[in-house]
């Protein structure tokens, strides 16, 4: 309810009566006052007049409400420890296929080989539990379209150089700006869900602690609203998903990547590996070119640009 009134403020560029919301939402005038005081609360400018109400702006939010018919698979936290782990409940309870966790700010935000994700006040954080219809050595194909369709969705929106890095950051002129982490749970031959967890630097400052990190505030001199870069991936990789067609994903991803042809350095949690990255494989591992000219295939890992 609160997105429809919000729909209707925002196309009006006068002052909206109690009495028109109530007739075209089929609300008493009293719940339309309640809905739009908690939308004030919660930092949304709305004018009350003595003869309606004025929509003046919003806050750079992230409430379900703000996603129209994808509202009642996207759940919102002020601050979590993780969305992942929140998604990963949600997913063992049956939740529906591309429900969405987001999150305001994350306290023990994970990245890969157990290390920590930053997760200050600005930046975009969220986990989408998604339900493919594959058998489970095709799932790593689903986080190569993610982190694809990020980085075009980031290259459309704000015409930025945004490239793939081994196997799934995105990067903005060799800076990293998104970090994507998976997690699966299958059977013998058929995926359960992958929940695929995304922060992106939007507003937030990562270089204190990251020096070769940057956010689309500092590139583009700027804040971004969190919303809006929200609402196109989630449309972009849902179309993606529904389209189904993972045949063509790594190779699409590589026209995009800038850890191919280069000398790179592969860390897991068992060993360091280093070479020339010269391809990847339609399943997603890395295949390295070692320095006494063997080669050697890393389904996954950490991977650093020399």
């Amino acid at each position: 309810m609160k997105g429809q009134i919000l729909n209707i403020l925002k196309t009006e560029t006068r002052v909206v009566s109690g009495e028109i919301l109530s007739a075209r939402l089929g609300i008493s005038r009293v719940a339309v006052w309640k809905h739009i005081k908690k939308l004030q609360e919660v930092g949304y400018n709305i004018e009350a007049t003595p003869k309606g109400y004025l929509f003046i702006s919003a806050p750079d939010a992230l409430y379900p409400w703000e996603f129209e018919e994808k509202e009642y698979r996207v759940h919102y936290f002020d601050e979590v420890n993780s969305t992942m782990d929140i998604a990963r409940e949600l997913a063992r309870k049956d939740c529906p296929h591309f429900t969405v966790v987001v999150a305001g700010r994350q306290k023990q935000g994970r990245g890969r080989l157990k290390r920590t994700w930053l997760s200050s006040q600005g930046g975009l954080y969220f986990t989408i539990v998604v339900r493919p219809q594959i058998p489970p050595v095709l799932s790593s194909r689903v986080n190569f379209a993610a982190s694809m369709i990020l980085a075009q969705t980031l290259r459309n929106m704000f015409n930025i150089n945004a490239m793939v890095k081994w196997p799934n950051d995105v990067l903005v002129d060799g800076r990293k700006i998104s970090g994507i982490l998976s997690e699966m749970e299958a059977e013998i031959d058929r995926v359960s869900f992958i929940s695929i967890g995304i922060g992106i630097n939007v507003n937030n400052d990562p270089t204190p602690h990251e020096p070769m990190a940057t956010s689309l505030k500092k590139i583009l001199g700027k804040k971004v609203p969190r919303i809006e870069v929200l609402k196109v991936f989630l449309d972009r990789f849902e179309d993606a998903l529904n389209d189904a067609d993972f045949d063509n994903v790594v190779s699409e991803w590589k026209r995009y990547t800038q850890t191919l042809n280069r000398h790179v350095r592969i860390v897991t949690a068992h060993e360091v590996s280093e070479g020339l990255a010269v391809d990847v494989d339609d399943n997603g591992s890395l295949i390295l070119k070692l320095a006494d000219g063997s080669v050697k295939k890393i389904i996954y890992g950490d991977c650093f640009h020399k």
